[in-house]
């Protein structure tokens, strides 16, 4: 049972609340070195959001639980990061359209989707140090293994050891976009905090898809 059902989106948006509560303090802290701090306080308002908005939907397909995180992370933070947040869930919610899972197919078109819409709201490229430099691993990555017919765990986990790898790349990138920008040379040595949101979301899923999967094969 290698996919991700309808059932289980509530449970893994729980999840990613708890995750993003748990890395508050670490993200204001490497916010704070460039930034203006706001980092962690915005990924938890905007997931505890996201986690209310699913949990109330009840039975609701997959697309339109992943629409209603979107919507709540759009409104619950709305600042630079918690809107590419948003609207990565957005556009990604199509990939689960007349979707009854989600497996290493839909997971690809989900994060292509994803990063797509974060680039195209950024207005962002590779190398400018954003969260784009880790979400466009990921994206390929998914999309590698949807090819090569790898299963949905391996697949996440194989991303998740991708994104980890860029983000520690974003530490020779100097930023070109944001607050962070202003200090340019100084954000070298520095790993992007964006980045290391993607890490976290890519990371959450990976765990949680693989443990889902555990649970469904004893059952």
């Amino acid at each position: 049972m290698d996919r991700l059902t309808a059932h289980d989106i509530p449970q893994l948006f729980a999840r990613l609340s708890k995750v993003f509560a748990d890395q508050k303090e670490a993200l204001i802290t490497l916010d704070g070195q460039v930034g203006d701090s706001d980092l962690g306080l915005t990924m938890a308002k905007g997931f505890v959001a996201a986690d209310k908005a699913v949990s109330e939907l009840g039975d609701a397909p997959i697309e339109a639980q992943l629409k209603a995180a979107g919507a709540a992370i759009a409104r619950a933070a709305p600042s630079t990061m918690g809107t590419l947040m948003a609207t990565g869930f957005l556009r990604g919610s199509a990939s689960a359209k007349d979707c009854d899972d989600l497996r290493t197919e839909q997971m690809a078109l989900f994060w292509r989707a994803f990063r797509d819409g974060v680039a195209q709201r950024g207005r962002a490229q590779v190398g400018d140090k954003t969260v784009l430099d880790v979400l466009d691993p990921i994206a390929m990555s998914v999309e590698a293994d949807a090819k090569a017919g790898t299963g949905l765990s391996t697949a996440l986990d194989n991303a998740h050891a991708v994104a980890v790898d860029a983000l520690e790349r974003t530490r020779d990138l100097v930023a070109q976009h944001g607050k962070a920008a202003a200090f340019q040379e100084k954000t070298r040595g520095i790993q992007d905090a964006g980045g290391t949101v993607a890490v976290i979301l890519i990371e959450t899923m990976a765990n949680f898809v693989r443990h889902t999967a555990a649970r469904h094969a004893g059952s």
